[in-house]
């Protein structure tokens, strides 16, 4: 009994993490190109104190000469006038974003003002707050709901399967979608973590959806 117990908790938490990465994975995605991700407040705070070094993190080793380069001429600028400096300002944080997308393998299409995803929003929210019970019960939620749905589906289309050719067409829709879902969960539970950046270029182009 015990270690029916054990194996219950180790695969609701492998589904856990697989919600992690399918939710992060896909819109937040792109959070870091936002005003309201984590870089561009910490830029202009970066800015406003004349420090780089917090901002570094975000780049690879290899581009932290042109950050840095960039963050000197800012700083210099900006002192010349409110003008100046907005321009300065705009100039080095779109510096920052562009190499840090494409240090993780993503196109930059400029400085974008607009909702992060809530799930994305309370990552963040737990990372700072150092709690994550919150999220794990937002994702725990939203993936028994999805498998459930898609479960539902499948199962009441096969009852029809055999009927026609329509209802047998039904049926391979449902079970595709239920199957690629789960097939989607569990490599996200055995595959080591990826930024999901990298993969939005992939996304980008046509995929192969066959069974």
């Amino acid at each position: 009994m015990h270690n029916i117990r054990v194996l219950r908790m180790v695969g609701r938490w492998g589904v856990l993490v697989a919600g992690i990465s399918v939710f992060l994975a896909s819109k937040a995605l792109a959070h870091c190109d936002t005003t309201k991700g984590p870089i561009i407040p910490e830029a202009r705070a970066a800015l406003e104190k004349g420090v780089v070094t917090p901002v570094l993190k975000w780049v690879k080793p290899e581009t932290e000469a042109e950050i840095r380069a960039a963050f000197s001429k800012a700083v210099a600028v900006r002192a010349q006038g409110p003008e100046a400096k907005a321009l300065a300002d705009q100039y080095f944080l779109e510096t920052l974003v562009r190499v840090h997308r494409a240090g993780e393998g993503a196109p930059y299409s400029g400085i974008k003002d607009e909702p992060v995803e809530p799930i994305v929003s309370l990552a963040d929210q737990a990372l700072s707050q150092g709690a994550i019970d919150g999220l794990v019960e937002e994702l725990s939620d939203h993936l028994g709901a999805a498998l459930r749905e898609r479960f539902s589906k499948a199962v009441e289309a096969s009852k029809h399967k055999d009927t026609n050719v329509e209802a047998g067409r039904a049926f391979v829709e449902a079970y595709v979608d239920y199957m690629h879902y789960v097939e989607g969960l569990h490599t996200a539970i055995v595959s080591p973590g990826s930024h999901p950046h990298a993969e939005e270029a992939e996304q980008a182009a046509p995929a192969h959806q066959g069974h």
